[in-house]
């Protein structure tokens, strides 16, 4: 076990923003904007399609990358200091409730779809629901994304589809555009591809259903497994058209609301000198898109200087942190996630 500091014990006064080691994974549908547009450390040649910032799930356990609490593991916060990160929430839940991902889709991702509440409970025991939200950073000419079926679409002609291998057909689909925001809940048929650089929040699982991978061959010279009865069986078949909500270009400062459901709330911000967080008694995550600053800590906190903040980054700001704010130095444009 990790040698933890004596006086860690206690209910911290604050946790502090937590910032996590990102935890990359190599993808046969990635490439290498996570390090050529968000600064992350490729650590091989291989095309890298997720990086996963803060996650509690079991594939991987995020593990504190800066400050006082460096080294530990989101699961021992959650298991030590709960209350702490959720606040009042923190009764609802064992396991941290999302995990935030950049996903870098040079190429084609299967098209999939995440099952709910209900159906996860027979489809994979042990895992969670997955609805889930996409912020397009980049959109290279030629990507799209599918979400949503088709008017009239239902589980005959879905499963023929599957046979022919015409299941893109069956899914809407449009051209993204930066600063588009798509809200998949459950249920969703989804793809994406053809060079989109996202931001994601998600439920934490892990639970995906592939009805089509585009004839997509491995360098083992065999195809992806498919999943065709789970997927059905996953599909809510009335989730049709997805739209996307669409963020103005522009650089004035502002707040707008992307997503509210049940399991967070989203909403876009810019800033030109300071970015405010904390004092809310919820926790929140603020994704930061593009900028640069520092945390200072006030007034509580009697106006100290706190660690850096820089574009590609994600800080977890804890239910109990008191108010702080972040001083730019560029100005911040981000995605912040509040727990309802």
């Amino acid at each position: 076990s990790r040698n933890q500091p004596f006086f860690h014990t206690t209910m911290p006064a604050s946790l502090g923003p937590l910032r996590f080691e990102p935890f990359l994974r190599p993808m046969v549908w990635g490439g290498r904007a996570l390090g050529e547009r968000l600064g992350k450390t490729l650590p091989t040649a291989e095309p890298y399609g997720e990086s996963w910032e803060v996650s509690d799930h079991a594939v991987h356990r995020s593990v504190v990358a800066e400050g006082p609490w460096q080294g530990w593991t989101l699961r021992q916060l959650m298991e030590q200091h709960r209350e702490a990160l959720l606040g009042p929430a923190a009764s609802r839940f064992e396991t941290f409730p999302w995990l935030i991902k950049f996903l870098d889709a040079r190429d084609w991702l299967s098209v999939q779809v995440h099952p709910d509440a209900d159906a996860v409970k027979t489809l994979w025991p042990g895992e969670g629901s997955k609805t889930e939200a996409w912020y397009v950073i980049d959109a290279q000419p030629g990507s799209r994304i599918y979400a949503g079926l088709k008017p009239g679409v239902g589980r005959q002609q879905m499963r023929q589809a599957m046979a022919a291998g015409t299941v893109a057909d069956c899914v809407h689909s449009f051209v993204p555009e930066p600063g588009d925001c798509v809200f998949l809940r459950a249920g969703t048929v989804h793809a994406v591809g053809g060079g989109v650089l996202l931001a994601e929040i998600q439920e934490t699982s892990d639970a995906t259903f592939r009805l089509f991978d585009w004839h997509r061959v491995q360098t083992n010279g065999k195809p992806r497994a498919l999943h065709p009865n789970k997927a059905l069986a996953a599909i809510n078949w009335k989730y049709g058209p997805v739209q996307p909500a669409r963020v103005p270009v522009g650089w004035e400062s502002r707040t707008i609301k992307l997503v509210t459901c049940a399991q967070f709330s989203l909403k876009f911000q810019q800033d030109h000198k300071i970015a405010p967080a904390g004092a809310i008694d919820k926790m929140h995550i603020l994704i930061v898109l593009a900028g640069s600053g520092r945390w200072r800590f006030a007034p509580a906190g009697g106006g100290q200087t706190g660690p850096a903040v820089a574009a590609g980054q994600v800080w977890l700001v804890p239910a109990n942190q008191p108010f702080c704010v972040i001083d730019l130095d560029v100005p911040l444009r981000g995605l912040l996630a509040t727990l309802p």
